[in-house]
């Protein structure tokens, strides 16, 4: 490689031009993003904006919180309407990710987990799963002692005395631009006294005399903006609101108008993050409370005991049973269990009766025999996706999920399914207009990726897996009064 014959940098406004000339002619450019404190130029209110400078920084500051950050990246994300006031502040003390969101049950109760998974048992398992009630009311506890009059009147004091000692700051940064403005000019006079004919000398002065100049502008510019700083100052009666707000906080946060947007809000006011650690064999969990300003406090709350184990069928019995009531009755099934081993929970043989119990119990439905003949041929999976122009990968993720069925006549055996003409009008090669990706039907219905699947699997929504083109993959259509019900068109 020759060394460059040129080589130069030049920045303009918060790009960096690296430029490199070689022997052959060619010139090679780099751009760099530069922050704010490397701008050579900033003139503020330079033109008349739509908005002021403290606005637009608030505003980038609040679009860059509202993206969502990485695993271990700071950040807390935009807030959403679900119950779990913790959302984007909970960190887990075991690796430090972020913790996410669930909701269980009937009443959707809010629950916190951790990404990572940890291999317990044979069965990966969640870092950290905890449920979010006890904890969420142990941090509104916290907050509102936190926010009383007493921490309101310090606030208070704190702002006075920040006015106070504003001015004597000021002082020090004139002290500094004086200072500055000293150097710069003994440096001056330093490089006009030197002999010209002295070129070394004269060299090392110029840089001397360049640097003062560049200290005593960062000086300036520094003094203009803490000047620009200007705290507002609280008159009598938002003095007497404040403080009687500390009285009224508790009634505010319990009120029906306060939706959980308004007291995540709230939190993130006051709250950077909270550290949540569970000590699962002592159901015990300790949380650290990093509030805005660095100070740490913490609490240590008990969690519900766990209900003691119930009796159950083993989660792979289930499973199966939920693949076989597809194609075969109950007593079928039963002769299926019975052969591989499989027994109830209490250790008893299957029969049609256990099984008839179990599919109730798990809200299974049950098999309904076609009154017509079976159509379509009965083929291996690497068969079927050859015809249909998929990746064997493809039919098993549709087998695994529920959406095509498919057949195992024993364990270890090679899954097969019957190609009907049903199933061939579910892959095609491009999807028709009124077809959205997954992500488009979330945000049309409103709903999680989850539930969606669901509707699918339960023949709410009508899917079609598109096997050509650039955007290959699953496409759903959704139904009019659907459409109309969540508000979207469709």
């Amino acid at each position: 490689m020759t060394n460059p014959v040129y080589a130069g940098v030049y920045a303009y406004g918060k790009s960096r031009f690296e430029i490199t000339l070689d022997a052959s002619g060619l010139r090679k450019k780099r751009v760099r993003k530069l922050p704010v404190s490397e701008w050579r130029v900033l003139i503020q209110n330079h033109h008349e904006g739509y908005i002021d400078w403290t606005t637009y920084e608030a505003n980038r500051a609040r679009i860059a919180g509202n993206t969502r950050p990485r695993p271990h990246a700071t950040g807390s994300g935009p807030v959403r309407e679900g119950g779990a006031l913790l959302q984007g502040l909970a960190i887990c003390g075991n690796c430090g990710r972020k913790l996410r969101t669930h909701y269980t049950g009937r009443t959707a109760s809010p629950g916190y987990h951790c990404p990572g998974r940890n291999v317990a048992e044979g069965r990966g398992r969640y870092c950290l799963n905890v449920g979010a009630m006890q904890i969420d009311e142990a941090i509104v506890r916290s907050l509102l002692a936190a926010l009383t009059s007493l921490g309101i009147e310090a606030a208070l004091a704190a702002a006075e005395r920040l006015e106070a000692d504003r001015d004597g700051a000021l002082a020090q940064w004139r002290h500094a631009v004086e200072r500055a403005t000293y150097e710069e000019r003994r440096a001056e006079r330093r490089y006009m006294a030197v002999d010209p004919d002295n070129r070394l000398v004269a060299r090392g002065l110029e840089a001397e005399w360049e640097k003062s100049l560049r200290d005593l502008e960062t000086a300036k510019a520094e003094l203009t903006r803490r000047e620009q700083q200007q705290p507002r100052m609280l008159g009598p009666d938002e003095r007497v609101r404040l403080l009687a707000l500390g009285a009224d906080l508790h009634a505010a946060w319990e009120a029906p108008t306060t939706s959980p947007r308004d007291k995540k809000e709230l939190l993130r006011t006051a709250l950077e993050e909270v550290i949540v650690s569970v000590q699962s064999q002592e159901r015990r969990a300790h949380l650290t409370l990093r509030w805005r300003g660095g100070a740490l406090t913490g609490t240590t709350l008990d969690l519900p005991r766990l209900r003691p184990a119930i009796v159950r069928t083993n989660e792979d019995t289930i499973a199966l049973v939920r693949r076989l009531s597809t194609h075969y009755p109950d007593t079928v099934i039963a002769g299926i269990l019975n052969r591989q081993g499989r027994t109830s929970a209490y250790g008893h043989r299957f029969d049609a009766n256990t099984v008839g119990n179990l599919r109730r119990h798990w809200k299974i439905p049950r098999f309904r025999p076609s009154s017509e003949p079976a159509e379509g041929e009965l083929m291996t999976i690497r068969k079927a996706a050859a015809i249909l122009g998929v990746a064997p990968s493809t039919i098993h993720r549709a087998l695994n999920d529920g959406a095509i069925a498919g057949e195992q006549l024993t364990v270890g055996a090679p899954w097969r399914i019957r190609l009907t003409n049903e199933l061939r009008a579910r892959f095609g090669d491009e999807a028709p207009p009124d077809y959205f990706t997954m992500y488009q039907a979330m945000r049309r219905l409103g709903v999680s990726r989850q539930t969606v699947w669901q509707r699918v699997k339960r023949g709410e929504l009508e899917a079609l897996y598109v096997t050509r083109g650039r955007q290959k993959g699953l496409r759903i259509k959704l139904i009019q009064t659907q459409s109309e019900l969540f508000g979207h068109p469709s």
